[in-house]
């Protein structure tokens, strides 16, 4: 990303990103990883949002909860745009309405909760531009010769020939074409409550003799060959027209072009006529923009975003859709009222600017920057791969002259058992990283061609780890390296076990503990290179602080992991496996607790926003910063290493930590080593009505191979599959 940045901004050389904006639902999600992975704030613009069309879908009672979730992916895209939220450090609407009656509807988007708690998101409306550079505001009404050549009998009506033909096509359907023109223009939808417009135009005497109206619908050959709802919008249209015999006052061209728009706009600005927009609900309403660069005043519904248009314009006035006398009295005092009607039209042009394109940029690029000012981050250097081999660039590793295997007796300071050989080695790795460390050093492991990383947590139906952990870890190095040879390779344990835990299981394991590049512990929250030291990596720990909610959390979380009738003792923190970054709970064997997704929601409903994994065959609980994940910390390796994820190898068990979904998919190779994880923690990932795993996960995946055992064989052909030779 930042070499493409660079080759466009900067002469080639990498830019990295100010900010990551995502849009809608999928991209909102995508930008929250990138922001995750780059250390880079966040913007979310949601568009279109899920909870609000999730609702109109079951109030129109066609489809059950299910059938909708099976049909659209509902839920899935919900905690997409639930996960933008959390991530981001503004949010970018449109109106203030989308703010309020939509967002609203999300767990992370409680205004009031949040100005209690003094937490500084920031949600912005930025309304979206328009050019008006095809827009001629200077059209004078009173030199109005194209109207006249339209509608006079005089020489200049034999003349029509230069005027739009979409005036003629309109002016055809009125007896009397002098009037002003009430325009309406939408799609024949019954939520734009073109209906209720009819009837308000034919149950008042006084506006029909005012006015026309222009009724603006798509375009159409023959209903009949329309879809449903608006096949049905437009024959009602018709039978009113008929009700009130509104023949001669009512036009409703079957054909427009989309060019021929801006005409439409001219006209009923000519005739000195008004737009309305009655619609049910307008999210939006960019048709009163445009209707107000031609010098139109508006009628507009009072929900959703005219408000906020005609706040600023102050072109017009607004309405109770519902309320069809409240409809034709707008329109009427519009029509009947000279003045009035010549104020909104001087104060429409007067500040349309304020919807232009320059303008939304110069207020979007000022919010940006005063939330870029605002996030507290540092930048994440992308490394600069070293010529040196490998054995250079461990060298001081190597200096210490430390082995970890089972295989040798090791002596330091004479024979000492396991326990007080493992605390000896991590306690002279800390002294190594005292004495060598210096401030601002990027650490690299070296050149490597690709990354293997071993993730598969073998456990016992008590969390306990298996001896299939150490078997796994020493087929796996064992065919790497007859594969492609060692130092071509690099290994990386994830795990959900702490540092600790995961230095005493490997005290077991025939491999060398510098073998590893880099372990990554307690669910993605902490990162260690035996390489280099035994310290957990702080620049790691800054990376992943956004939104860590710290000591605030930790009481918190247990007592809303706990079921109502749930015992105290169910859930209890576990001190020994606890870290700056990482608040683990012991689950009591057969006790209850909520569900990740339920969990979840409750935290951020208080404002908390954390990342949480059931681990250990769902004994465990780790709360970890929002941006730390066993997968987030692969992505931050890659950027801080300069190796691409496509060079990237996982292996995975057929289950696993309640993470185990976001380390199927992506660019990454993974390889599922079947019947080596015989215990793991999916069942409290989701309760029954929320998505399902093949929503999560791309089926079919060819970067995905499922191999019997960790055989050497099996595996090497699982490479090979892959592509990787």
């Amino acid at each position: 990303m930042a070499r493409a940045l660079g080759g466009q901004l900067n002469g080639g050389k990498p830019t990295w990103p100010y900010v990551i904006h995502g849009h809608y639902a999928d991209a909102g999600e995508v930008a929250a990883h990138l922001s995750g992975a780059l250390n880079v704030p966040m913007v979310l613009t949601g568009h279109s949002l899920g909870r609000n069309k999730f609702e109109q879908l079951l109030k129109q009672g066609r489809l059950s909860k299910e059938a909708i979730n099976a049909t659209y992916k509902i839920m899935r895209r919900i905690e997409g745009e639930e996960l933008g939220v959390d991530a981001a450090e503004m949010v970018v609407t449109s109106t203030m309405q989308e703010i309020e009656e939509q967002w609203g509807l999300y767990d992370g988007f409680d205004l009031k909760l949040e100005r209690k708690l003094r937490v500084r998101r920031q949600r912005r409306v930025i309304p979206p531009g328009m050019d008006f550079s095809y827009v001629t505001t200077q059209d004078s009404l009173e030199n109005d010769g194209d109207l006249m050549s339209l509608l006079g009998s005089d020489d200049r009506a034999q003349n029509k020939t230069h005027l739009p033909q979409i005036w003629s096509e309109i002016m055809r359907f009125f007896t009397n074409p002098h009037k002003p023109t009430i325009l309406a223009l939408s799609r024949p939808d019954p939520k734009k409550n073109v209906t209720t417009l009819l009837k308000a135009f034919g149950e008042c005497q006084l506006l029909r003799e005012l006015a026309n109206l222009t009724l603006i619908l798509g375009n159409r050959d023959d209903i009949e060959d329309m879809s449903n709802s608006s096949s049905v919008v437009l024959t009602t249209v018709l039978k009113l027209i008929d009700r009130y015999d509104l023949y001669g006052q009512v036009a409703y061209p079957k054909h427009h072009k989309q060019s021929e728009v801006p005409e439409i706009y001219r006209l009923a600005a000519k005739t000195k006529g008004v737009f309305i927009n009655p619609a049910l609900v307008e999210p939006f309403g960019l048709t009163l923009i445009e209707a107000a660069a031609y010098g139109l005043p508006v009628v507009a519904t009072k929900n959703g975003g005219p408000v906020d248009i005609l706040k600023v314009l102050n072109n017009g006035l607004l309405v109770d859709p519902h309320d069809q006398n409240a409809i034709a009295d707008a329109l009427l005092k519009l029509v009947a009222d000279k003045n009035l009607w010549a104020e909104c039209r001087k104060n429409g042009l007067r500040n349309i600017h304020r919807f232009s394109w320059t303008e939304h940029c110069r207020n979007y690029l000022s919010r940006v920057e005063h939330c870029r000012n605002r996030y507290p981050t540092s930048r994440l250097e992308i490394m600069t791969i070293p010529e040196e081999p490998m054995s250079d660039s461990l060298r001081d590793v190597e200096d210490i002259s430390l082995r970890f295997s089972i295989e040798g007796d090791i002596k330091l300071n004479g024979e000492i058992d396991a326990a007080a050989r493992q605390k000896k080695i991590v306690e002279a790795f800390t002294r190594m990283a005292s004495l060598n460390s210096k401030t601002g050093i990027i650490y690299s492991p070296g050149r490597r061609q690709m990354l293997f990383v071993i993730a598969a947590d073998c456990y016992d139906s008590n969390g306990e780890t298996t001896e299939t952990f150490q078997a796994m870890i020493m087929n796996v190095m064992k065919d790497a390296g007859l594969c492609f040879g060692l130092g071509n390779i690099g290994f990386v344990l994830l795990t959900g076990s702490s540092f600790r835990e995961t230095m005493q299981a490997l005290s077991c394991c025939p491999v060398n503990i510098e073998d590893f590049d880099a372990l990554v512990c307690n669910s993605g929250s902490e990162m260690y290179y035996p390489w280099k030291d035994m310290v957990a990596d702080t620049d790691y720990e800054a990376h992943v602080a956004y939104r860590w909610p710290g000591e605030n959390v930790r009481s918190m979380a247990m007592r809303l992991a706990r079921t109502e009738d749930g015992a105290e003792d169910d859930i209890t923190e576990y001190v020994a496996a606890c870290s700056s970054r990482c608040y683990s709970y012991s689950i009591k064997p057969g006790a209850k607790t909520r569900r990740i997704d339920d969990l979840r929601q409750r935290l951020r409903m208080r404002g908390f926003r954390c990342n949480l994994v059931y681990t250990h065959a769902a004994s465990r609980l780790n709360v970890v910063p929002l941006f730390a994940s066993r997968m987030q910390a692969l992505r931050y390796l890659s950027i801080r290493w300069a190796i691409d994820l496509s060079k990237v190898v996982l292996f995975v068990g057929e289950k696993g930590d309640t993470d185990y979904e976001d380390l199927l998919g992506g660019l990454h190779k993974t390889i599922v080593l079947k019947g080596t994880v015989a215990y793991g923690s999916g069942k409290l990932l989701r309760n029954e009505d929320n998505f399902k795993r093949e929503d999560a996960v791309a089926q079919g995946n060819p970067n995905i191979k499922f191999v019997e055992t960790s055989g050497g064989q099996n595996i090497a052909g699982a490479l090979v599959a892959l592509g990787i030779k």
